[in-house]
């Protein structure tokens, strides 16, 4: 099962962050290998957001589509995915975010496993790779949309 964790400082409020992970549907525009998104609930019960969303993710001729459970708590700005179907057979991802000035911080854990053994020792050999770059791509779209904001 692949498990990493990657922090990047991100020249953006808090909040600003948040917002950008839970614009789920948007992701197309800008995450690496992220084909659609469609959002079918997005709730607020007391300090939770409660969001189920659908990704479709892939490249060249493999792509398919898992459902999430995203919930959002405003007590703790925590982030927490876990998978509700699709080809994984696990996945939890956690956001946090943690503000120091014009600074925030942002560690995304993911943990996950594919169903199909084949693609998921494929997923393994690239794995960090991939996160990397998806990092990066959240970093990137945060400063475009913001940076002019926070000045």
């Amino acid at each position: 099962m692949p498990k990493a964790s990657v922090t990047r400082q991100v020249n953006c409020k808090k909040q600003q962050l948040i917002d950008l992970v839970l614009d789920i549907e948007k992701y197309p525009e800008f995450v690496p290998f992220c084909l659609d998104a469609h959002v079918y609930k997005n709730n607020k019960k007391g300090d939770l957001r409660l969001i189920i969303a659908d990704l479709t993710i892939g490249k060249g001729p493999f792509k398919d589509t898992y459902k999430s459970d995203v919930r959002f708590n405003q007590k703790t700005d925590l982030i927490n995915v876990t998978n509700i179907g699709g080809p994984l057979k696990y996945l939890q991802n956690n956001w946090q975010f943690n503000e120091h000035k014009k600074i925030t911080e942002v560690i995304f854990d993911i943990d996950f496993e594919i169903e199909n053994k084949f693609l998921d020792i494929l997923m393994s050999k690239s794995f960090e790779f991939g996160l990397n770059k998806i990092a990066d791509a959240f970093q990137k779209r945060a400063e475009i949309l913001y940076s002019n904001l926070n000045e």
